[in-house]
């Protein structure tokens, strides 16, 4: 019996198995509490029903990712003239290794533009990439002695000096397919969608590791019950995002913080304004009169800046500027992709990536039959 159906969602039977499950598991850690738990040895059996409790708390959360598990079909064909950046972000990495990113970078089929984000201001690799026929960037003079706040900030500066309406963010050691926009573009075609997320692998990992290493749980089942509850999220690489989306939250986040600062100075000014007024002899009723009228004012102020009066926060991702906001949650935050990019060793290591930093991170394949010829993947470090 399949576990999806043909709308892509989980069939009756694997909810039925999901329901048992959660029935199953309760009353069993239910009987470990009430009856068979040692209380003469209370400093082994209190741990042990403690990790057992925590392991059903964990298989209950991941059967409610299951719950809406979802498999997308294949998107439409990419539309032409859509204007794509292609971000590759690098700090100290080797420069043979970011150029061969670069390399392939140039080569993926749909128009674009190719970005090196070079975080180190290294004179060689600006050289290198004139030379090879792509775009060098580095920070603006604006940053110095500022919180840079390393990739995210240099990604930040990147936006603010491009133009693309969508942006695919690669790693300094992450080598795209060449098909990998004609292949992600198509799911934009629906404004609500602000970020594809695609799967990634490592090279240096043989299909038969049994060690699951490729991480098809977490490209697999994880990342599509995510998808179904509007919740898979962008990890950091091997992502298209959709500008406007991005833009929309900055300014939110801008305004959210300037009326913080603004509420937070009128609360202060109402203190003061408060004790000064307390101060006040009864012999000079003007000075109190004025205090009143300034206490008034900070109030007005304070009610007038305060959460009932601000816009939502959550803008939508519309890609053309003529259509309406919509709400946050009528926007799919990721779409499910088949892996696309790929990552190739580096000459330093030969084992592939499990540090939790290198982890694959992102989203599910939308076909129920495996992998298909054009995957992505990671490589070790």
């Amino acid at each position: 019996m399949k576990a999806v159906t043909k709308e892509g969602y989980p069939s009756p039977f694997l909810r039925v198995l999901i329901v048992l499950t959660v029935v199953v598991g309760l009353n069993y850690i239910v009987w470990r509490w009430l009856f068979s738990v040692n209380w003469d040895a209370w400093w082994i059996a209190v741990p042990l029903v403690l990790a057992e409790t925590y392991s059903l708390i964990d298989s209950l959360l991941f059967a409610l990712t299951m719950w809406r598990l979802r498999r997308r079909p294949e998107p439409p064909a990419a539309p032409e003239e859509m204007t794509v950046d292609v971000f590759i972000t690098t700090y100290n990495e080797p420069v043979d290794l970011v150029l061969r990113t670069a390399a392939a970078a140039k080569r993926i089929r749909y128009p674009h533009r190719t970005w090196i984000l070079d975080d180190g201001s290294r004179p060689e690799l600006a050289a290198a990439a004139a030379e090879l026929g792509v775009d060098y960037m580095t920070r603006a003079a604006s940053w110095t002695n500022k919180p840079r706040h390393a990739k995210a900030g240099n990604l930040i500066n990147a936006l603010l000096h491009s133009d693309g309406e969508f942006l695919l963010i690669l790693d300094a050691d992450q080598v795209p397919e060449p098909e990998i926009l004609d292949r992600t573009l198509g799911y934009f075609t629906d404004d609500r969608t602000a970020l594809v997320q695609t799967p990634q692998y490592f090279t240096n990992v043989p299909e038969s590791d049994p060690l699951g290493s490729q991480a098809p749980l977490f490209y697999g089942p994880i990342q599509q019950g995510k998808d179904g509850w509007n919740a898979a999220f962008f990890c950091g690489s091997n992502a298209i995002l959709r500008r406007e989306a991005l833009m929309q939250l900055g300014i939110s986040g801008y305004v959210r913080a300037i009326e913080d600062g603004v509420e937070r100075t009128l609360r202060a000014a109402g203190k003061v304004v408060d004790r000064a007024r307390r101060k006040v002899p009864a012999d000079q009723p003007d000075v109190a009169a004025a205090l009143d009228s300034v206490r008034q004012a900070v109030r007005t102020a304070r009610a007038n800046c305060g959460p009932e009066r601000r816009s939502p926060t959550s803008p939508s991702a519309s890609s053309r500027r003529s259509t309406p906001p919509r709400a946050a949650s009528s926007m799919p935050t990721s779409v499910v992709s088949e892996p696309i990019s790929r990552r190739s060793p580096r000459s330093t290591r030969t084992e592939p990536m499990r540090s939790s930093s290198t982890r694959p991170c992102s989203t599910a394949s939308p076909t129920a039959n495996g992998r298909r010829s054009a995957r992505s993947n990671r490589s070790a470090r």
